[in-house]
């Protein structure tokens, strides 16, 4: 049965994977790849113009942060454009400065990162799961605001998005991961027991938005239920808050191919060639 659209009341089809689309893929495919054009000029004016620009993604678990850093960085030179997505922290950096970990991921001058999760594990599954005290959680709250104003006011700028789903279409999309074995990898024992918590979780991320969303480095919420348009509201909104300009390159002329004065290569058949089963 199809869904009905909470901003227009019409049923809205699903895609082939039982997820509601909202959109046909034809018509993402094509809005995607203006946008992804968009990206690639963007990212040409942040390596000439020496921008810096963090981009923070959190959100419930399979709310499609991962999918849509994908559909972010897919255009994009790896060399300026890198996705930070940290491993839970070691024995050493347990007693470092919480933060000193994700500076060390911040960009340098002409470069764009994207942090898949971030310093808020503090203010979600670490509060949640208690893995940290309570006077970390309340010293974090009061940090936070004055550490993005660091970054700000040093050159950086930070946008951070909160990807929001439901209840039911989380559930639904936990399931199809549990009967689909190349997608079983995404669900954890701690997505899992993140299902268990779900009122806890609603309530950190209530507080954590209440003492961390500032004038400065506002929260933007994703409504995430609806990935296809997700992704690209997502994506259309980074753009527009990037104040860049086209970069003029100048013409690419393809040299002509060195002349060959009569060079014998090794015959094909003496080469390891791989099995063509395609």
């Amino acid at each position: 049965m199809a869904k009905k659209s909470a901003v227009n009341g019409k049923a809205t089809p699903k895609s082939a994977d039982g997820s509601t689309a909202g959109i046909s893929k034809k018509e993402f495919e094509r809005q995607l790849a203006l946008l992804q054009l968009e990206l690639v000029k963007m990212l040409d004016w942040i390596r000439e113009s020496g921008h810096r620009l963090v981009v923070v993604f959190e959100g419930r678990d399979a709310a499609g942060k991962g999918g849509t850093i994908k559909r972010v960085v897919d255009p994009l030179n790896p060399r300026f454009c890198r996705v930070a997505a940290l491993p839970a922290p070691t024995e050493r950096e347990r007693t470092q400065w919480y933060f000193q970990r994700y500076v060390a991921e911040l960009p340098a001058g002409g470069e764009m990162v994207l942090f898949d999760r971030s310093w808020y594990n503090r203010a979600g599954v670490e509060r949640v799961m208690g893995f940290c005290s309570d006077e970390e959680y309340w010293e974090f709250l009061r940090a936070v605001p004055e550490f993005e104003r660091m970054l700000i006011r040093s050159g950086i700028q930070v946008v951070k998005y909160w990807f929001s789903v439901s209840d039911e279409e989380q559930e639904r999309r936990f399931r199809a991961r549990i009967g689909d074995r190349s997608r079983r990898w995404k669900l954890s024992p701690m997505d899992l027991y993140s299902r268990s918590r779900w009122v806890e979780y609603s309530k950190a991320k209530d507080l954590m938005i209440e003492h961390t969303s500032t004038p400065e480095s506002p929260w933007y919420e994703v409504d995430a239920d609806l990935k296809r348009r997700a992704r690209l509201n997502c994506i259309a909104h980074l753009l527009s808050l990037v104040d860049y300009e086209e970069v003029v390159h100048p013409e690419i002329e393809l040299p002509a191919r060195q002349e060959d004065l009569g060079y014998r290569r090794p015959p094909k058949g003496s080469l390891n060639w791989i099995p063509t089963p395609y």
